[in-house]
């Protein structure tokens, strides 16, 4: 965040300049800031907080939770009807993530099996508010200026985290590290929150976080790959149906035009 917030903020004044001074009304600052409290501070602290209990793998498959979160969030803030099909489709994807759950062989203790598991489905929550709340707050900022506002927002909340965690000492990390971390900072924060806001933009929340549901397929394979975990029968039967029953919910759901 150290590297992404001087990024954001060049971005911000360039398309301030750019396109003019932003008439920013109170209420709608207001859930800007928060947006980005939940969006990337408290989704991704909930998610490294899980990640400390449970493996990879099986964090990928209940984050994989987060589209049909977004179908009922919009349902409910947005009134959008809710088919008895699409029902039974988050029902199917919450029997996957059973499965996956009760057989995790990466993990033996229970107690930490759950207490992971929960911190991970509270970042699923997180992050899909802040979809549904992106497509409504993006028309009134612009796609550029409502990413770099709320991802600032991020960037503060984390570095607050960290000073009031570890004070004001710098930690001394390794070359590797720092290379890993500007390229981090660039190329898995900056550019890819400017590519989900303009996918929110164009297709909406739903159809957004379907496609970049692509993201937890790569990350369990890369987990059996890169660190060697075991993926096994049931995680495999887990995922595919979750990813079954998010692609029928987006494909079965109307395509809510965004302006």
């Amino acid at each position: 965040m150290v590297v992404a917030i001087p990024i954001y903020v060049v971005i911000l004044v360039i398309s301030k300049r750019k396109n003019g001074q932003l008439k920013l009304v109170t209420t709608d600052g207001a859930w800007l800031v928060l947006l980005g409290i939940i969006g990337y501070y408290l989704a991704s602290y909930f998610d490294f907080k899980g990640l400390t209990y449970v493996s990879a793998s099986l964090e990928r498959v209940i984050l994989y939770l987060y589209p049909t979160l977004v179908l009922l969030i919009t349902a409910i803030v947005f009134k959008e009807s809710v088919k008895v099909k699409h029902i039974l489709a988050i029902a199917l994807s919450y029997i996957g993530v059973i499965i996956a759950y009760a057989f995790d062989s990466n993990v033996g203790n229970q107690v930490d099996l759950f207490r992971g598991s929960v911190f991970i489905f509270l970042s699923a929550l997180a992050y899909a508010s802040y979809l549904v709340g992106s497509q409504w707050l993006i028309p009134k900022f612009g796609t550029v200026r409502f990413t770099a506002m709320a991802m600032i927002v991020s960037c503060i909340c984390v570095i607050l985290h960290h000073l009031i965690q570890q004070g004001l000492t710098i930690p001394q990390y390794g070359r590797e590290v720092l290379e890993y971390g500007i390229l981090m900072g660039i190329f898995s924060t900056v550019i890819p929150s400017f590519l989900i806001s303009a996918g929110i933009k164009y297709l909406g929340a739903t159809e957004t976080s379907i496609i970049s549901s692509i993201g937890p397929v790569s990350t369990i394979i890369l987990s059996v790959v890169i660190l060697g975990e075991v993926f096994n029968l049931y995680q495999v039967i887990g995922t595919l149906l979750v990813l079954c029953s998010v692609v029928y919910i987006t494909l079965t759901g109307s395509k809510k035009e965004m302006n």
